[in-house]
């Protein structure tokens, strides 16, 4: 498919590797020496901005109604991924042709029966369409004790679970919408620590002021339940949630004093109804040409829902998610494209997995990892694709750049830096968001089993995220052609090279994902 080239070419790639950035524990005779040849060239030029265009606006299109897990967008999205995944040549590698399914409940509340009331400096009931909640099952309290408490560090550290044990909790959690996207990363940490402690000293139930002009969502569209996690032990348990937008409610919030108070507050939230739901993987195999090397793999992923659709307000409610991550998605079908029209294709079997469910949680590449269609002790690396499409990075301008997750947690890192140097792209550790951004996407799923896996972005915060103004036409296609490009080669290195990625053994950052790979060794 391609040659080595260990002459004068060679050791400028070998100097690129090293020099540029990539770790010299990681270097690789084998990935300095790739050169792009003729063939290779080929599958570069069937990578293009046009493509890529027309596959990302119908998957943001509004029509898909922001591809929520589960939602008809989000069916039909996987309908058109399998259509190009056939158009593609790939084997089908679900349980259902190009479909892994998953037959799970959504759980969702009615909120006919919800009650919200106050006594105490006037009494006034709140409307479900004034709160939204983060709840797992009913929630029923009569005329219970409220807690003021103000939000900050200092109040947490001298919180004791005799002032707020079995007590309603009111306070007011910061607007990120308020603040500038650079700070979202440190104000969602203070948050979830605020919220840890408030769930360890046993509050009943915290209500937060949201002085936002929208309306509350309700109980929104519900919750995912996966059947067989329903017995599995799951994450540290949470303090139930409600945030209200009442003007009544904020104005009496204003006038209470901190601490214990003599108001009370009635709350009746019922318990949720479960309603079957079925959800998809969507993969495609290009089996490897090596008789030993086919059986192992590598694997390419991308989340291809987002979050649906608003449940009230007025103007656009759709959230379209084109770079988050229509952008992943449509770069995964371009490579399936592209890589199938290989005449002699790499050595080891690639693997086309888009994933549902990102959004809430990681739910989709968890689920494959419990159920694999290649074996997870074969499975040799895993490439994953987040956020790819957008340069207008609230740092700045990033074009002809992206940065991997976790850059030197193991050998991959070095793999997209040489990718990305034959075709223009700086591929970078972000000092602030490459090991902070490690767990956020589905190649955390994959790494907890020991697969060295690592998710590709070329920004991290961007105007737009998660709101409805993330559209279709602000992608830079020209740019994503490049990245697109650079993936075409880091796969092309990957599933060729007769050596395994590895773990860095000398990072502490990648020392459970190294245990979790010799584990798998074991198997």
């Amino acid at each position: 498919m391609h040659r080595r080239v260990w002459g004068f070419a060679s050791w400028v790639s070998l100097w690129v590797c090293v020099a540029g950035g990539a770790p010299g524990w990681a270097s690789d005779p084998f990935v300095a020496s790739f050169a792009i040849t003729p063939p290779v060239q080929a599958v570069l030029d069937n990578i293009s901005a046009d493509s890529l265009r027309g596959h990302l606006s119908f998957l943001a299109s509004d029509l898909l109604e922001g591809r929520d897990s589960p939602s008809r967008g989000l069916d039909i999205a996987a309908e058109y991924i399998a259509a190009q995944f056939r158009r593609a040549g790939l084997e089908p590698a679900g349980d259902d042709g190009y479909f892994q399914t998953a037959r799970w409940f959504l759980a969702v509340q009615d909120m006919k029966d919800f009650n919200l009331q106050v006594d105490g400096g006037g009494t006034f009931h709140v409307r479900p369409d004034e709160v939204s909640f983060r709840v797992k099952s009913g929630i029923e309290y009569s005329a219970s004790e409220v807690t003021k408490l103000q939000y900050s560090q200092t109040t947490l550290a001298a919180l004791s679970a005799e002032q707020v044990q079995g007590k309603v909790v009111i306070t007011e959690l910061p607007d990120f919408r308020r603040e500038p996207q650079s700070k979202w990363e440190g104000l969602l940490r203070q948050q979830r620590s605020f919220l840890d402690k408030l769930s360890e000293l046993s509050v009943a139930l915290l209500v937060s002021v949201d002085r936002g002009v929208a309306k509350g969502d309700g109980a929104g569209p519900g919750w995912l339940i996966d059947p067989e996690q329903r017995e599995a032990p799951s994450r540290p348990k949470s303090v139930p949630w409600v945030k209200v937008y009442s003007p009544e409610w904020i104005c009496w919030y204003d006038r209470l004093p901190e601490g214990t108070t003599r108001a009370r507050v009635s709350i009746r939230i019922p318990d949720p109804l479960e309603k079957p739901v079925t959800l998809r993987n969507v993969m495609g195999l290009l089996p490897g040409s090596d008789p030993v090397l086919r059986e192992t793999c590598v694997l390419l992923t991308a989340h291809y829902d987002h979050v649906g659709v608003k449940q009230s307000g007025d103007g656009d409610l759709i959230y379209n998610g084109a770079n988050d991550n229509g952008s992943g998605t449509a770069s995964v079908i371009e490579l399936a494209s592209a890589l199938s029209r290989l005449s002699v294709k790499p050595k080891r079997s690639l693997l086309f997995v888009t994933v549902f469910a990102e959004e809430k949680g990681l739910m989709g590449s968890r689920y494959y990892v419990r159920h694999p269609s290649f074996p997870i002790e074969k499975t040799v690396a895993n490439l994953n694709l987040e956020v790819v499409g957008r340069t207008d990075s609230t740092e700045g301008i990033e074009r002809n750049r992206a940065s991997l997750t976790g850059f030197d947690y193991s050998t991959i890192g070095a793999v997209l830096k040489h990718a990305g140097s034959l075709v223009g792209v700086d591929v970078y550790k972000h000092e602030r968001f490459s090991d902070a951004f490690f767990g956020r996407s589905d190649n955390q799923a994959f790494a907890d089993q020991g697969v060295p896996a690592h998710s590709l972005c070329t920004v991290f915060m961007y105007p737009d995220y998660h709101s409805v103004g993330d559209h279709w036409d602000k992608i830079d296609y020209p740019n994503l052609e490049k990245i697109t490009r650079t993936v075409a080669l880091g796969l092309l290195m990957l599933g060729e090279n007769p050596s395994e990625p590895k773990w860095n053994e000398a990072n502490p950052k990648a020392a459970p994902y190294f245990k979790a790979w010799q584990e798998r060794r074991k198997r």
